[in-house]
């Protein structure tokens, strides 16, 4: 078992065990129906459902609030009986009123309530970007246990999460709803994210359905183009892009949501290959599939059908089991009934689809509790001890860049006066990041809420915000809030006044929260507007300057090296509050960078697990102007104190296919206050039937040491997990071969070693 998978599983008692997850139990009395159960409740019922009906259970409406002729159009099509499912109401009261119709029509079947709860429903989570750069499962396990508890409080029963994608390109504004670009460490928050939503069983008291999105590669669009088709090897998509699907599927994930774009010329949500000999009869994944919005749809769109009858007809029998609907009548599985009148879509092929959206709804006891208790949701709601959760996940997201001459943590007690300067600086909407629709801004907590805070009166604390934030380029899907508007110049002097007659400056600088996200890929690194020509004013004034950075992706300073910069990307409802003890030294920064973060953006797409090609050392020397070498290396990170990795030790020289090596370093605090590092472990197989990476991680653990503190961190890495797919001879091996091991705390770790592994001899063609 990896080592941070066994933190996870220590965790989860203990999170068991929280006034959270027992107060969850609390609320309800369901109980883990067994198959034999399910089975024969949706028999029973399936055998009165005329065609028309059983289409319906397989289509889920959008109720779009924000549009009220669409929101009337759901309502008479759930009235009719032609809805099984909804997304996006937000409250228990609308919910219910949505739950009534449904118990209305002939069979009175309940909906199964879907939501985009992606870091959090109305106590927001940092963004799961931010969560994995904790690189602590347990972390974004108890984040989305809290969410998951609000969702169902409400009546949601299902959340389109967690996405699973692999990043390696962070124009790519999806990006902040994964783990970045590595898919140990995305498998590993994958599984966390499922066990949170889900709880031990789908059906858990106050756990929601998990729905890992989008299967699959859609995180390697083409220039980073949101929608953009995706042209993958079967080496990359196997070794790389699906791994954090299988881990998500061998959770027990009870959703899997099919992705819009072509996956190498076929669209993901026709794809049989994809959706049936892959995640079916492969992996034995037991769930329902779930169209992205509108994707079975957009089947023509690609060029694959030639009408709505035909994507419906294509869709359904390559695996998808229920058609998320775009607003605005874009639905196609309402054809159903006819092609199976047809023939030309096997009854058996609609039942199974049927069959598995009606089981997931027996498991969530939506028959018994199609209602929900409107008092008692707001009370879930209010719980202080969300907060609490959501603030601790802030604090450990936050990664330490640079900090030159230990100016963090500020001196509290030395403090006269502090300059807090910058566009993000007291927004509420930016602070908790994307995909958030249920959230009370009132309840955020800006960086300058929490400084103000956290320093009181003792502290005089002056606030600009420097610099308007620039809108969007194109429009955006999703409503866009209004931006901070000032005038530039006239902000940016006084800005500079007030850094001036500070003791020291803190900015917070980076994207609106509407430049990431679905929709929101970007082809520049540089700051919105004039944020870099504010940065450049307040360092010349000589005063120290923190740079807090709120994005989801690396951004570009132009060589602007300001004493202390930090990465804090969305922080959420407590961000500001998190920002607050770590700058003032309550808590030190442990978090690392889930992604390798460029000089600039020409070096994009840009990964720690290269192949090596050609010339050694060219590997350094692709670019004349400037060296191929990241700014900052995947797995980086600093802290208040210092760490030392060494005596590693390998319990053996060989190992066997069905053995595991054990490795263990000493790690040791060699700084003067308690803090934490993430002790990682990478390996390289020097030769192989294929070309191997130049490194991969293989596990991690983040560890918190006393000062002066040392401790023995071991890993246990078995053989399997040195297994990959091989082009060569197309499936999955497990080579004799030499294997370097590299232990440190990022990519370019030094201390090493090495080991054999006795597996088999590839006959290559």
């Amino acid at each position: 078992m990896h080592a941070s998978l066994k933190i996870n599983k220590l965790r989860r008692l203990f999170v068991g065990l929280t006034a959270v997850a027992a107060a969850a139990a609390a609320t309800s009395s369901f109980a883990q129906l067994s198959d034999d159960a399910v089975r024969a409740r949706v028999d029973a019922l399936m055998a009165r459902m005329t065609l028309e009906e059983k289409a319906g259970q397989i289509t889920q409406h959008f109720v779009f609030q924000e549009v009220p002729k669409e929101e009337e159009r759901a309502a008479k099509e759930v009235a009719a009986g032609r809805g099984g499912s909804v997304l996006l109401l937000k409250t228990a009261a609308d919910i219910n009123r949505f739950q009534q119709m449904a118990l209305k029509t002939r069979l009175g079947i309940p909906l199964l309530v879907g939501f985009d709860v992606i870091h959090g429903f109305h106590t927001v989570m940092p963004v799961p970007l931010a969560m994995a750069a904790s690189w602590d499962p347990a972390v974004a396990q108890e984040a989305q246990a809290v969410a998951a508890r609000e969702a169902r409080a409400v009546g949601i029963h299902w959340t389109f999460a967690p996405n699973v994608d692999i990043g390696r390109d962070a124009r790519w504004g999806r990006t902040v709803e994964g783990a970045g670009e590595d898919p140990t460490l995305g498998s590993a928050m994958a599984v966390a994210q499922v066990q949170g939503f889900q709880g031990p069983y789908i059906g858990a008291p106050g756990r929601v359905i998990a729905g890992p999105k989008h299967f699959a590669g859609y995180g390697a669009s083409i220039g980073g183009r949101d929608y953009d088709e995706v042209d993958l090897s079967d080496s990359q998509l196997w070794n790389v892009y699906l791994k954090p699907f299988k881990a998500a599927v061998d959770a027990g994930a009870g959703n899997i949501m099919s992705a819009y774009m072509g996956l190498n010329g076929v669209p993901a949500s026709g794809n049989h290959w994809l959706l049936t000999e892959v995640l079916r009869k492969s992996w034995g994944f037991k769930g329902f599939v779930v169209t992205d919005a509108g994707a079975a749809f957009d089947l023509t769109t690609h060029g694959y059908t030639r009408d709505k009858p035909e994507a419906a007809r294509q869709a359904l029998l390559a695996g998808v089991d229920m058609e998320m609907t775009k607003p605005f009548d874009s639905q196609v599985f309402a054809h159903l009934p006819e092609l199976v009148s047809k023939g030309e879509v096997p009854v058996a092929k609609l039942d199974e689809a049927v069959r598995r959206v009606l089981e997931a709804k027996v498991r969530m006891g939506v028959f018994e509790k199609p209602l929900v208790d409107e008092a008692e949701a707001a009370k879930v709601l209010a719980d202080p001890a969300h907060r609490d959760v959501a603030r601790r996940a802030a604090e450990r997201s936050f990664v330490l860049l640079r900090n030159e001459k230990q100016l963090l943590p500020l001196k509290g007690s030395s403090l006269k006066s502090v300059a807090v300067i910058g566009p993000l600086a007291d927004s509420a909407v930016d602070t908790v990041g994307p995909w958030i629709f249920a959230q009370n801004d009132a309840e955020t907590v800006t960086v300058l809420a929490g400084l103000k805070a956290k320093l009181g009166n003792k502290v005089k604390v002056d606030y600009s915000p420097g610099v308007s934030m620039p809108k969007r380029a194109n429009k955006s899907i999703f409503p866009e809030p209004k931006p901070v508007t000032v005038d530039d110049g006239k902000e940016i002097a006084r800005a500079v006044q007030m850094a001036k007659q500070s003791d020291v400056a803190v900015l917070v600088l980076g994207e609106a929260q509407i430049m990431s996200g679905e929709n929101a890929s970007r082809s520049s690194f540089d700051l919105p507007g004039r944020q870099q020509e504010l940065l450049a004013a307040v360092m010349a004034t000589g005063k120290p300057v923190v740079v807090l950075l709120m994005s989801a992706r690396p951004l570009d300073l132009k060589g602007l090296a300001p004493q202390a910069l930090m990465q804090i990307w969305y922080p959420g409802t407590q961000g500001g509050a998190a920002v607050a003890n770590v700058l003032l030294g309550e808590v030190s920064p442990g978090g690392k960078l889930p992604f390798t973060w460029p000089r600039n953006i020409g070096q994009v797409p840009l990964h720690y697990a290269h192949l090596q090609s050609h010339f050694t050392h060219a590997m350094t020397e692709r670019y004349w102007n400037e060296p191929n070498s990241p700014l900052y290396p995947f797995g980086f990170g600093l802290s208040y104190s210092s760490f030392e990795i060494q005596d590693l030790m390998l319990s053996q020289p060989s190992l066997k296919a069905s053995e595991t090596l054990k490795v263990s370093v000493k790690l040791r605090n060699t700084g003067a206050r308690k803090a934490d590092e993430v002790v990682q472990l990478y390996v390289r197989q020097k030769a192989g039937s294929s070309a191997r990476p130049v490194r991969e991680l293989k596990a991690f653990r983040r560890v918190s040491l006393d000062a002066g503190a040392t401790q023995t961190v071991s890993f246990d890495l078995p053989a399997s997990e040195l297994q990959y797919w091989s082009a060569a001879v197309r499936r999955f091996v497990l080579e004799t071969a030499d294997f370097d091991v590299f232990v440190g705390n990022d990519a370019t770790a030094k201390l090493a070693g090495k080991f054999q592994l006795e597996g088999e001899a590839i006959a290559r063609p």
